[in-house]
C-alpha cells in the first residue's frame, strides 16, 4: 500500500505513475477523500471540545436542564459525524488498498510482455540431430494428464516412477542450494492462510478471482511468499537481524481464471504446481542490492543445470500489482521453440510492509518500513519441463543432468 504524505507531497509524480501502469486512478480522486476524511475529523474534535467544555460547566449551571440538552445534542451530532467518518474511511481503506505500487525509474515503459528488455542471454542452445518434442509428448506413461483429470478435472497431472523422482530431485537440489550456499532458511509453511495474510501481500482483493478460496475464509496458497513475508507481520525487526533471508518448497494454487484456452496442453499452465521459492526481508537502503542478489540466486539453479536461459526486465505494463522492479527469468524449451517463463524476481519496497505493519528499528530507534522482495529459485514443474525438453534423446529417452545425478540416486537415464 502507498503512503498518502507520498501523493499528497507528490500529486503529479503519482499521476505520471499510475499512467505509466496504464491506470486510471488519480490524485486529485485520492486527495478529495483524503480531505473529506480530515474535515469531518476537523469537526468531530470541534464537537468534543464543546462537549468537554460544557461536562465542566455542568455543575456550575443554573439551567442543567438546559446544558444537558445541548450536551445531548452534541453528542448525537459527534455520533452522527462518526458514522460518516466510517463510511469515508472504509471507502478510502479500499480505494487505496486498489492502487499498485510505484515504479522504479529504470523500469522501461510499455503496454504488454511484448515491450520486455532482454538484459542478458546465457547458455548456448542446443543442436539436436532430430526434431525435438515438447514434454508432453515425452514419457507419456509416466506423465498421467487424462488420470489426473478424470480424478481432479483439468489442468492436473499426475507423474510417476522416473518423473516423480525427477521432480523430488529437483526441488532437493534447489533447497540444498539456496541454503547451504546462499544462506536462505529452509521454512515448512502452511498451505491454507487467511484473508488477512493474504491482503498483506497484495493478493487480496486485486487477485480474489485467481485464488481458490476454502470455508471459514481460508484460502490455499498461489505461492509460498504469503506465508513467508508474513513472518514478519505486525512485528518489529532490530535492523542488526536483517536481511532475513527464507526459502520454502510448497505446492501452489492457483484457479487460472484469465487464461481460457492459453497453454492447455501439459504442464505449464497448472491449478496446482510445485515451487522454491525465496523471500528477503531487509532495510530500505539494502532492497535495491538484495533484488539483484535474488536473480542471482535463481540463475544459479539453471546454470548449474545447463540450461540456456533469458534475463528479462519487465516494462511497465507487464509488471506485478506489488512490485516496483521485476526480473523474469525464462527458460529455453526447444520442443516449443521458444522461452518460457521459470521466475520473477521482484521488489516490493515497502508496498507490502504497509500492508502487514511490519517494521525496523534502526540504529538511531527511528521505526521504519521493512523492505519485502520475492522470487522463484525456481517453478519446480517448468524446470521439469525444462529438463525434459534440453535433454531428451532420440530414443524418447531422458538424460539426468549432471547436477541432479547425485538425487536420482546416480542414474542416468530416465525412460
Amino acid at each position: 500500500m502507498l503512503d498518502i504524505k507520498f501523493i499528497r507531497e507528490n500529486p503529479e509524480a503519482f499521476d505520471k505513475e499510475m499512467q505509466r501502469r496504464g491506470q486510471s486512478y488519480s490524485a486529485a480522486q485520492i486527495l478529495a477523500l483524503d480531505e473529506e476524511i480530515r474535515s469531518v475529523k476537523t469537526i468531530m474534535q470541534g464537537l468534543q471540545s464543546q462537549r468537554n467544555k460544557l461536562a465542566k460547566e455542568f455543575g456550575m449551571a443554573k439551567t442543567p436542564q438546559l446544558l444537558a440538552e445541548s450536551t445531548e445534542k452534541i453528542k448525537q451530532a459527534i455520533s452522527d459525524e462518526k458514522a460518516k467518518l466510517d463510511v469515508l474511511e472504509s471507502d478510502f481503506q479500499k480505494l487505496m488498498s486498489s492502487i499498485p505500487n510505484i515504479l522504479f525509474s529504470d523500469v522501461p515503459n510499455g503496454s504488454s510482455e511484448s515491450e520486455n528488455v532482454t538484459v542478458r542471454n546465457v547458455g548456448e542452445k542446443k543442436s539436436f540431430s532430430f526434431l525435438p518434442k515438447q514434454h508432453f509428448e515425452l514419457l507419456q506413461d509416466s506423465m498421467l494428464f487424462e488420470k489426473a483429470a478424470e480424478i481432479a478435472g483439468s489442468r492436473f497431472v499426475l507423474l510417476k516412477g522416473g518423473l516423480a523422482k525427477l521432480e523430488r530431485a529437483i526441488a532437493s537440489f534447489m533447497l540444498d542450494i539456496h541454503t547451504n550456499e546462499f544462506g536462505y532458511t529452509e521454512v515448512s509453511v502452511p498451505y491454507l492462510v487467511n484473508h488477512a495474510a493474504m491482503f498483506a501481500t497484495g493478493q487480496l482483493p486485486k487477485f480474489s478471482q485467481d485464488l481458490f478460496a476454502v470455508e471459514d475464509k481460508f484460502y490455499l496458497i498461489p505461492t509460498a511468499e504469503v506465508p513467508l513475508t508474513n513472518l514478519v507481520s505486525n512485528s518489529i525487526v532490530d535492523e542488526n537481524e536483517l536481511p532475513l533471508r527464507f526459502v520454502a518448497h510448497t505446492q501452489c494454487f492457483r484457479s487460472e481464471a484469465g487464461s481460457a484456452g492459453k497453454d492447455t496442453r501439459g504442464m505449464l499452465r497448472q491449478h496446482q504446481f510445485a515451487k522454491v521459492e525465496l523471500v528477503s526481508i531487509t532495510s530500505k537502503e539494502s532492497s535495491n542490492n538484495e533484488l539483484e542478489r535474488i536473480l542471482n540466486c535463481a540463475e544459479e539453479v539453471l546454470k548449474r543445470l545447463e540450461i540456456p536461459y533469458r534475463v528479462q526486465l519487465l516494462c511497465s505494463g507487464d509488471i506485478g500489482f506489488s512490485s516496483t522492479k521485476t526480473y523474469d527469468i525464462e527458460v529455453w524449451l526447444p520442443g516449443q521453440n521458444c522461452y518460457r517463463e521459470i521466475s520473477s524476481c521482484s521488489n516490493c519496497m515497502d508496498f507490502q510492509a504497509r500492508r502487514m505493519d511490519a517494521r525496523y528499528k534502526d540504529i538511531n530507534g527511528n521505526k521504519e518500513f521493512l523492505h519485502t522482495l520475492n522470487g522463484s529459485g525456481l517453478a519446480v514443474g517448468r524446470t521439469l519441463i525444462a529438463i525434459l525438453e534440453n535433454y531428451q534423446n532420440s530414443d524418447g529417452s531422458i538424460t539426468i543432468p549432471t547436477a541432479l545425478k547425485k538425487y536420482m540416486g546416480g542414474i542416468s537415464f530416465i525412460k
